[in-house]
């Protein structure tokens, strides 16, 4: 774990720094606290996709996800049929796996029961956070808390959300604040972080 400085003078994570889409990425969307149900519900599916492979090759795909999956609408996605998921098999524009296909079908399902039952994605998943600010934990592929989610959720009937997957997700939503310290967003997220969950009941 460490810091590089960029072109533009300020210190990241050394892991945000390039190629330029990551640096996008790390800069402007990674560890910004997210309540959007549409994006979590986007990312958690993207999450799973990537288990087993590089999340680079997920960034480069994610327009074709987004075309492909409805734009990760999760009442659109959980009405697909066996039509789609042969079209999505034919999209050279995602991850062609027939699993985890079905997965994001299936939990678009399970997303709806949750907004049903809990108002939002983000009532559940922020329940999670904790208020502290713990150092970065960027080493770590899975935590206890991640561990506890990863089996709500499958009590709940979510598929590919194992406890590394939804540590991955965390960080990328804000959950944890996992940017460097010493990088130059960490603090930016931190003030977003800790704005939502003062405001939360």
């Amino acid at each position: 774990m460490e810091l590089l400085i960029g072109e533009d003078g300020r210190p990241r994570c050394a892991w945000g720094s390039k190629p330029e889409i990551y640096r996008v990425y790390h800069d402007k969307e990674w560890g910004r606290a997210t309540t959007e149900d549409r994006l979590l519900f986007e990312k958690i599916c993207l999450e799973g996709f990537q288990a087993g492979l590089s999340w680079l090759t997920i960034l480069r795909k994610r327009e074709g996800f987004r075309a492909g999956f409805a734009g990760f609408d999760p009442e659109s996605v959980s009405r697909f049929g066996e039509a789609d998921v042969a079209r999505l098999l034919n999209d050279a524009g995602i991850v062609r796996h027939a699993g985890k296909i079905r997965s994001a079908i299936n939990n678009a399902g399970r997303a709806l029961d949750m907004i049903e039952e809990l108002g939002s994605l983000a009532t559940y998943f922020w329940a999670w956070a904790d208020p502290g600010e713990a150092p970065p934990n960027q080493g770590a592929g899975f935590t206890e808390v991640s561990t506890e989610i990863s089996k709500d959720l499958k009590k709940r009937g979510w598929s590919f959300v194992g406890p590394t997957t939804i540590y991955a997700f965390m960080q990328a939503m804000g959950l944890v604040n996992d940017h460097l310290e010493g990088c130059h967003w960490r603090e930016e997220c931190a003030r977003g972080r800790r704005h939502l969950l003062e405001l939360s009941p």
